[in-house]
């Protein structure tokens, strides 16, 4: 079992950042992906991008690709989304998910952390 935990969102002004934080427990991640995933209101949820723990190769969707940067701390089992110039489309829960290479979905999710984004 993984146990993930997000943290680091809130109210940021249109054109700012912020960086949030997945931390991860319960077991090694030398075989995950970690993604990023994002629900607005009224919306289906969303694909952002993926890390592999191994190697560290990432992944990022159009929406994000450039603003949105995906990484790890080995040492502290966190994996982080820094998020930069941000848009108030960018508004929604984010959260963190994992899953092993042999899952072919992901099977592990934090809780969520609100982003407002305000123009």
């Amino acid at each position: 079992q993984v146990q993930l935990v997000e943290s680091g969102g809130g109210l940021v002004q249109a054109g700012g950042s912020l960086r949030l934080s997945c931390a991860a427990s319960g077991r090694a991640f030398s075989t995950y992906s970690m993604g990023w995933f994002r629900q607005g209101v009224g919306k289906e949820r969303e694909f952002l991008g993926r890390i592999r723990w191994s190697g560290g190769s990432t992944y990022y969707t159009d929406a994000v690709k450039g603003r949105f940067t995906i990484s790890c701390d080995y040492a502290k089992n966190t994996v982080y989304l820094q998020m930069t110039s941000l848009k108030p489309e960018d508004t929604a829960v984010y959260y963190c998910a994992a899953k092993t290479s042999q899952s072919s979905g992901y099977r592990y999710w934090g809780q969520g952390t609100q982003v407002t984004v305000s123009s």
